[in-house]
């Protein structure tokens, strides 16, 4: 992109409504409550010609550096030093604010082109406030509003005159990214032996999810090096699902950020529930999902319920075991979390299980390595041909039972597409198969093709009948 603007202001003027109009898309969540956006949020943006990155930042208060609100600040600051533009918002219904100064001129000791963004510029009355902008000796103020898009090409100008035509119009040369498949698209079926090798230099996502204060963000601090995200004792401070780009090993990674996920009978806020959504929509745009226990009180009835989903939205599942710094017996724990692991996800036998401290690194190598192979299973391929050759050693040492008298036969087996295994089973009366029989073979397929812990799906379907729709002759 040619640049980077950071949209900041004190909290409930329209930052995040900029940001999604800019975006195009509505990924920051928008709230009449202030203070929703914590955590800075980075997506492309388009304003007509215009091309760049923009920057959600959590609103500007003045309190102490170790509260929660001076830690949302510091992640502001940050927002505005990795900016090459600000756009200074204030609320012109409200008209200027004693926080409005102070923060004026925290921006203005930045010493980065400044735009002076009034929203709200529609309301009855607005006039008055828009014309107190002046005051803060940040230029003209550029009346807009953010809600329904009046005033944007005025903040076109605006911005171009703050950086110049020709800064504002740089192309930044990137190399062309291979487009991405779809998750859970069709492979080609074929009857061949010839198989894809695994790509290991794809970029992939990964979502990392959890109860509240399971130690995400924490985990992907770790990950990064920085303190990309906000985190602290308090439970529930991700609200918005953020995504990181990352490399690992020379691998381009996607690291998707969520909110903690509670019981539904506990989720009664509107935002909770819209932080809630938002998690669940990066579980099914990722590819592998890593779900945070947490080790000190692990398997509670939520943890089963989120997996349960994950491993139901048919993506490749990692569980780690967080807060490993605090167990203090970690062989016997270890154990017997494996043997729970085992007996309380049968869906999902042999899922890789890791113990990890996100505080102070240890196991994240395991952890990463752990995703990398789950990643390779939910991406495997077997050909019909070998699928068949094992069919028929399965159905020698246990046939189908028969069903009201009939025997159940099992023409062939066929994977039909990947991201995860999906088969067709070709079978008579596919309405009597028993779920037993089904379980017999997927948990063949997983031993025998090394497809542990990934979700596979089985179709049963009859044959085509050549004589279907034929008259009788007698």
């Amino acid at each position: 992109m040619a640049f980077t603007a950071a949209i900041v202001g004190r909290p409930n003027v329209g930052k995040s409504t900029l940001f999604n109009r800019l975006a195009g898309r509505k990924l920051a969540l928008v709230d009449d409550l202030p203070g929703v956006t914590r955590d800075r949020r980075v997506h492309p943006a388009k304003l007509y010609d215009l091309r760049f990155d923009i920057i959600d930042t959590a609103g500007l208060e003045d309190a102490p550096a170790v509260s929660l609100a001076g830690r949302m600040r510091a992640q502001t600051e940050a927002a505005i030093a990795e900016a090459g533009l600000v756009l200074f918002m204030i609320d012109a219904k409200a008209g200027i604010t004693p926080d409005d100064r102070t923060f004026a001129d925290l921006v203005r000791r930045s010493g980065k082109p400044v735009v002076l963004v009034a929203n709200k510029a529609e309301a009855r009355g607005a006039q008055a406030g828009m014309l107190e902008g002046w005051e803060l000796g940040l230029g003209e103020p550029i009346p807009i509003s953010a809600e329904h898009g009046q005033g944007l090409p005025d903040l076109r100008e605006a911005i171009i005159t703050a950086l110049g035509e020709e800064r504002a119009f740089a192309e930044e040369e990137k190399p062309v990214a291979e487009e991405m498949p779809l998750v859970g698209e069709d492979v080609a079926d074929t009857d061949d032996e010839h198989v894809p090798a695994y790509d290991a230099t794809k970029p992939m996502r990964v979502a990392i999810v959890g109860r509240p204060n399971a130690g995400k963000s924490t985990l992907i601090n770790t990950l990064l090096g920085e303190e990309r995200l906000l985190t602290g004792p308090e439970a529930g401070i991700t609200r918005d699902s953020i995504s990181v780009d990352w490399e690992w090993r020379g691998r381009g990674i996607k690291l998707f950020d969520t909110a903690g996920m509670r019981r539904k009978s506990r989720v009664q806020e509107k935002l909770e529930k819209l932080s809630v959504a938002d998690g669940l929509r990066a579980i099914r745009f990722a590819e592998v999902v890593v779900v945070l226990f947490d080790a000190t009180i692990p398997f509670e009835k939520q943890d089963l319920q989120i997996t349960d989903l994950i491993i139901r939205e048919g993506r490749a599942l990692v569980i780690g075991f967080n807060k490993w710094d605090r167990v203090e017996h970690p062989q016997q724990l270890l154990a017997e979390l494996r043997e729970k692991t085992e007996r309380l996800l049968p869906q999902v036998r042999g899922v890789l299980a890791v113990p990890v401290s996100a505080e102070t690194g240890r196991g994240l190598d395991k952890l990463m390595d752990a995703v990398m192979k789950a990643h390779e299973t939910w991406n495997r391929r077997v050909s019909t041909g070998r699928l068949n050759r094992w069919l028929e050693g399965v159905l020698a040492r246990h046939p189908p039972p028969a069903v009201s008298g009939r025997r159940l036969r099992i023409k062939y087996l066929t994977q039909v597409k990947t991201r995860p295994p999906g088969f067709v089973v070709s079978c008579s009366r596919p309405d009597a198969m028993p779920a037993s029989y089904l379980r017999y073979l997927v948990n063949g397929l997983r031993a025998d093709f090394d497809m542990p812990g990934t979700p596979i799906r089985m179709v049963l379907r009859a044959p085509d009948n050549p004589y279907a729709g034929r008259a009788t002759k007698r």
